[in-house]
C-alpha cells in the first residue's frame, strides 16, 4: 500500500498526535463542535482509539455524557437539509453529503416541501432536522422527514443525537 492510499488512521494514528493536531484532524467530525475532540483528548487517546469505529464510539460517549444544553448546541450547529444547499455556510463535508443524496437536485415541489418541513421542524423542536444522508435518496430523506416531524420532543431529540453519531462515524470511516 502506498502512502497516498493509506488512511489517515494509518498515516497519523490518533494516539500519536498532540492535542492541537488531534483537534485539527478530528474536531470537524461533529459539525462545528470541536469541543467533542477537545474533551476526548483530555480524557486520553490510547492506541485502542486508532481505528474509525473505536474513535467514533469514544466521541459518541463524550456527546452522550454532555449536558442537554451542549447537545442542543451541537444539534443547532447542523445545516438545514436541501433548502440552503447553495449557501456558502455549509461545511465541505455537509455539502458533499447532501449532494451525494441528490439534495442539490430537488424538484421545485420537493424543495418547497423541504423548506416547509425545515421551518415546521425547527419551530417544533428548536433545532434543524438531522439525517445521516449517505446511502439514501432525497425521496427517502423526505419520507423520513415527514415521519419524524410527528415525533414528540424527547423522541426526536434522541433520534437527532443518534443521527449525529451516524454522521460522525461515516465521516471517520471515510478518512
Amino acid at each position: 500500500m502506498t502512502e497516498t492510499t493509506k488512511s489517515l488512521f494509518e498515516t497519523r494514528p490518533p494516539s500519536t498526535l498532540a492535542q492541537s493536531a488531534f483537534v485539527s484532524l478530528y474536531g470537524w467530525v461533529y459539525e462545528h463542535s470541536p469541543w467533542v475532540a477537545h474533551q476526548l483528548y483530555e480524557r486520553g487517546i490510547t492506541k485502542n482509539l486508532d481505528n474509525p469505529a473505536s474513535l467514533a464510539d469514544a466521541m459518541a460517549a463524550i456527546v452522550n455524557g454532555a449536558v442537554d444544553d451542549d447537545k442542543l448546541s451541537l444539534l443547532r450547529a447542523h445545516p438545514d437539509l436541501a433548502g440552503k444547499l447553495a449557501l456558502a455556510d455549509l461545511t465541505a463535508s455537509s455539502q458533499s453529503e447532501q449532494k451525494g443524496a441528490g439534495l442539490d437536485q430537488c424538484t421545485p415541489d420537493e424543495l418547497a416541501r423541504f423548506t416547509e418541513l425545515n421551518e415546521l421542524y425547527k419551530h417544533k423542536f428548536g433545532f434543524p432536522f438531522i439525517f445521516a444522508v449517505k446511502g439514501f435518496h432525497r425521496t427517502d430523506i423526505l419520507d423520513a422527514f415527514e415521519r419524524r416531524v410527528k415525533n414528540d420532543a424527547e423522541t426526536e431529540f434522541n433520534e437527532a443525537i443518534e443521527q449525529v453519531h451516524r454522521i460522525a462515524k461515516l465521516r471517520l470511516e471515510a478518512l
